[in-house]
């Protein structure tokens, strides 16, 4: 871990806007007397592994980063911790949707069909999913003939392509059913991806967050506490702030917490998708 004063974060560039963002939190940062720095990585995996080898003092993390790294720590006597979150990133829940002028009324109705999910690494659109329809009799790949839309590829599903090509897959009666995030379900209907009134809700998840800062083992406690302050002092009337808030998709940021991680912990081990010592188990995982 460096020794210098810069506290060194690491994120995700899932899209060019993140350059924009970290850009504007550096001088956020820095103009409050914290030295900040940001180190860009091309998928989490990689990300989450810097966070052992003493590269970043913490990590934008998506929520499987999270427990993929609390995974590695514990394995290892060590510890991170999820220090703050946003607004947005709390109680969330996923939806699975049929076509509104189709057969499928009911999960159940889903046996023996095609089911149409995200990327392999996708919390949203993949493992809580069909987490919610094991836990409902229905196993993937054994009662449910399973189509991955797989778009970028560690990125965790922050890159939504995966969901809107299974949303159009579902339009085009490829699937007759397939999985998102409610907000992209939302979403999809506000920009004409899926027309008003063309799906139905089958089901939805329980609720579960989404991305937090997570520290890296042997952070520098007084940095972490002075960026943890910083950030909760951000408000939305700020005009200087706001922009970034917008960038970010929050209007408040909040106190990290981990107990809206249990759905996905229970998916990526029914799924096999990390070990307990969180090793990546999928073989054809691409990133």
């Amino acid at each position: 871990m460096t020794t210098t004063n810069t506290l060194v974060m690491g994120a995700v560039a899932y899209a060019p806007k993140v350059v924009t963002i970290w850009e504007g939190f550096k001088a956020y940062f820095e103009r409050n007397g914290l030295p900040f720095d940001y180190v860009l990585y091309s998928n989490y995996e990689r990300q989450v592994e810097a966070q052992f080898s003493g590269e970043i003092h913490l990590a934008w993390n998506s929520p499987l980063a999270w427990v993929r790294a609390d995974r590695m720590a514990r394995a290892r006597g060590q510890q991170v911790q999820a220090v703050a979150m946003r607004d947005t990133d709390c109680d969330l829940q996923s939806v699975i949707v049929a076509r509104a002028d189709g057969p499928i009324h009911s999960l159940a109705d889903l046996r023996g069909k095609t089911l149409g999910v995200g990327a392999i690494d996708s919390p949203q659109a993949t493992l809580i999913p069909l987490d919610h329809l094991r836990q409902s009799g229905l196993v993937g790949g054994r009662d449910v003939t399973v189509r991955r839309f797989d778009v970028l590829g560690g990125k965790h599903g922050d890159h939504i392509g995966g969901e809107r090509d299974a949303a159009l897959a579902l339009l085009a009666g490829q699937v007759d059913a397939c999985c998102m995030i409610d907000g992209n379900h939302l979403g999809f209907g506000a920009d004409g991806t899926l027309p008003a009134g063309s799906t139905r809700v089958i089901a939805r998840t329980g609720a579960y967050d989404h991305c937090n800062f997570t520290t890296s083992p042997g952070a520098p406690a007084a940095q972490i506490e002075r960026f943890v302050h910083l950030l909760l002092a951000m408000r939305w009337d700020d005009a200087e702030v706001r922009p970034l808030l917008e960038l970010e998709g929050l209007k408040a940021w909040k106190p990290g917490r981990t107990s809206g991680y249990a759905l996905l912990e229970r998916a990526v081990d029914d799924e096999q998708f990390y070990s307990t010592d969180g090793r990546i188990l999928p073989a054809d995982y691409r990133y």
